[in-house]
């Protein structure tokens, strides 16, 4: 698992000695911050309002909305009236999903328990299930918030622009494409993704790695970061 500064440490040496080639990558992109976000219920739906905000907007949405309830007791989340939460800044159809992870963690259908224990495929397939969760919000969930090691979130464009710049390719990968490069760094994915994000920032002077949560459309695909790369010159959009 990933929790401290010394799991970054860790995990980033035993990914240099499998791919040697990243040496450079990973001086250039320099300390690897810990992003960490809370588990559990709490974790999910902070990750889930992160979608498509700003992380201070996401900030101040998931504090004012964890004034009005517990977020991380389904009974408290379900009690959450319309007004209140648009008033916390929810999107409507961010309140859809919010109600519907606080509907499925009280009939038991959504178990975070289990889901800190369950294989990462069986734990992305369980979150998917959810209104508004696609895979690459399950993925930074299972990556941020539970620390699993192994993740590579291959639908983020930051990842394919940046896997791509370092592979020398004139486009972009896809994220089919980019999830097969990125099998040779299992089963330590995870850092390799961070690696990735903080070699972005080096090239576009832009931080697209998620904190809290990813910013994601709310049918759950990932973001959009056309402009920023292309402006940048190091890739080209593909469709």
């Amino acid at each position: 698992m990933i929790r401290t500064e010394a799991d970054i440490a860790r995990e980033l040496a035993a990914l240099l000695a499998i791919d040697p080639s990243l040496h450079p990558v990973a001086e250039r992109a320099g300390a690897l911050p810990l992003r960490v976000s809370p588990p559990g219920l709490r974790g999910l739906i902070g990750t889930m309002i992160g979608q498509q905000v700003s992380r201070a907007s996401a900030t101040a949405i998931l504090g004012r909305l964890s004034a009005l309830a517990d977020l991380d007791d389904p009974a408290a989340i379900l009690s959450l009236g319309d007004a209140e939460m648009r008033a916390a800044g929810l999107s409507r159809a961010k309140e859809r999903t919010l109600l519907a992870i606080g509907a499925a963690a009280a009939s038991g259908a959504l178990d975070m328990d289990a889901l800190s224990r369950a294989p990462p495929d069986e734990a992305i397939a369980a979150l998917v299930q959810l209104p508004g969760i696609g895979p690459w919000t399950a993925e930074c969930f299972l990556l941020f918030s539970l620390g699993h090691p192994d993740i590579f979130p291959a639908g983020d464009l930051a990842l394919q622009v940046a896997v791509g710049h370092v592979l020398g390719r004139a486009d972009r990968p896809s994220a089919r494409e980019t999830m097969r490069l990125a099998g040779a760094w299992a089963p330590h994915r995870s850092i390799a993704a961070r690696l990735f994000w903080a070699f972005y920032a080096t090239l576009t002077r832009r931080d697209a790695a998620p904190a809290d949560g990813p910013a994601e459309t709310a049918t759950g695909k990932a973001p959009q970061r056309h402009a920023v790369a292309e402006k940048a010159g190091f890739t080209k959009a593909t469709r």
